[in-house]
């Protein structure tokens, strides 16, 4: 895979790249919520925040093919929780097509049969009398038409009940539909913060990977515009991508992902022998 990481701020960035040259872009900008960041102060007055998302929008929207996918996961400020859907109103504003909301469940609680209760994954617990823990985070996938075909089985799941396989003529007679919108995604256990998620606001590279496949392109080239320690690019390598393009304004943070990115090549080649 082609890799070019940039040490820059995206929309300036972007605006070097040629028009229609990214298939997919899976990406998650500040939330401006205040989390501390390296090198991004992210507590900007709405009004100021609401117009930069404009800004950098516009430059994907140039870059992104006209069959193009972005995958936009934004999560819910505490304080302002209509943020995330005054950013898509917004952005769909500009020439966008919401054509998917997908819920990205990070913890759930299942009630099982017996009375009992099965939790799962990790959440952030917060000390409130009048909010609930937040266990999901919004993933927008915006196209320039709205009728982009989508590999839905490239994401799918097994039948529960394998009757449906022969009872359903759209089927085919494969044992796998589509998963639906709600992506049950939790963060993986970790011993160090410091050292295996130094990031403050990374999503899971499964999380991404899904989004790349489920656009089904092969060899897509694909763009992350806030890189930070590189799950999209690490996904892109997953994928067999043939290019991946990041911009990250924190140093470190780039080399970090540089190094992760080159870790998954490396172990895809690795797999890729053995078999």
């Amino acid at each position: 895979m082609q890799t070019e990481i940039f040490v820059d701020d995206c929309v300036q960035g972007m605006s070097h790249l040629p028009a229609g040259c990214v298939d997919v872009v899976v990406t998650s900008p500040p939330y401006n919520c205040g989390i501390a960041y390296r090198s991004y102060r992210d507590d900007r007055e709405r009004g100021e925040y609401l117009a930069w998302t404009e800004e950098w929008t516009r430059g994907v929207k140039r870059v992104l093919r006209e069959e193009g996918s972005l995958f936009l996961n934004l999560g819910e400020c505490g304080e302002d929780p209509l943020l995330a859907h005054e950013v898509v109103l917004r952005v769909s504003k500009l020439g966008f097509h919401l054509q998917n909301t997908i819920h990205w469940i990070k913890a759930i609680s299942l009630d099982q049969p017996d009375g009992s209760v099965i939790s799962r994954g990790h959440f952030k617990p917060i000390n409130s009398r009048r909010r609930l823990n937040s266990c999901h985070e919004y993933v927008f996938h915006l196209t320039k038409t709205g009728a982009v075909p989508l590999d839905r089985k490239a994401v799918g799941v097994p039948y529960a009940d394998k009757s449906n396989i022969a009872r359903w003529g759209h089927t085919g007679g494969e044992d796998r539909r589509c998963r639906g919108n709600t992506w049950f995604v939790p963060y993986r256990t970790i011993r160090s913060r410091d050292r295996q998620r130094p990031h403050p606001a990374t999503f899971p590279v499964e999380l991404a990977e899904r989004c790349v496949r489920l656009h089904g392109q092969p060899r897509p080239v694909v763009m992350d515009p806030f890189l930070g320690i590189g799950s999209a690019g690490e996904a892109a390598a997953r994928v067999g991508a043939a290019r991946f393009i990041g911009f990250e304004i924190d140093v470190e943070y780039a080399d970090l992902a540089r190094a992760r990115i080159l870790a998954a090549e490396e172990a895809g080649f690795l797999d890729a022998r053995r078999r």
